[in-house]
C-alpha cells in the first residue's frame, strides 16, 4: 500500500470511528430526526435567507431531494417558509422554536464530542494544523473542480 492509499484508508477509518461513536449519543438525543435533517436544520439556523438552491449546493444534493426534506421539516414544525416582500417567487426557510431546540441539542453534542477529543488536539502545533488545513484545502479544491466538470457534463 502506498502512502496515498494509506492516508485515504486512515481518513475513512477515522471518520467511521468518529461517526460510530457520535451516532450513539446523536441517535439517543435526536432519535426522531435523520442526520440529514439535523444538518439541514443546522445550516438553516446559521444562514439567514436560506432557500432550496443554497441547501442543494451546500449538501451536493438535487433541488428535488432538498424540496422533499424541507417539506418533511415543514410538516414536523421544525422550519417555516417565508417570502420577501420584494421577491414573491423565491421561498426561504427559517427555524421554528422547535427547530432551534433540535439545533441547540446538536450543537451541545458537538461541543461534548470536542471535549472528548480535546486531549488529542491539545498536542498539535499551529504548524501541524496549518499543514493539515493546507492539504484539506488543496484536496477540496481538486474535488470541487471535478464536481464542476460533472455538473457541466450532465
Amino acid at each position: 500500500m502506498n502512502k496515498q492509499e494509506q492516508v485515504m484508508l486512515e481518513f475513512r477509518q477515522l471518520f467511521t470511528k468518529m461517526a460510530w461513536l457520535n451516532r450513539i449519543k446523536m441517535e439517543d438525543q435526536l432519535r426522531d430526526h435523520k442526520p440529514s435533517e439535523v444538518h439541514c436544520l443546522e445550516y438553516i439556523g446559521k444562514h439567514p435567507d436560506c432557500n432550496v438552491t443554497r441547501l442543494a449546493e451546500h449538501f451536493y444534493m438535487t433541488r428535488s431531494a432538498i424540496s422533499k426534506m424541507t417539506k418533511k421539516l415543514l410538516e414536523k414544525g421544525l422550519i417555516k417558509s417565508y417570502q420577501k416582500p420584494d421577491n414573491k417567487k423565491e421561498i426561504y426557510f427559517q427555524l421554528t422554536e422547535q427547530g432551534k431546540e433540535i439545533e441547540h441539542i446538536h450543537e451541545r453534542l458537538h461541543l461534548e464530542f470536542q471535549e472528548r477529543d480535546a486531549a488529542v488536539f491539545a498536542s498539535i502545533t499551529d504548524q501541524q494544523y496549518d499543514r493539515m488545513l493546507t492539504f484539506i484545502d488543496s484536496y477540496s479544491q481538486h474535488l470541487d473542480e471535478h464536481i464542476k466538470k460533472i455538473g457541466r457534463d450532465e
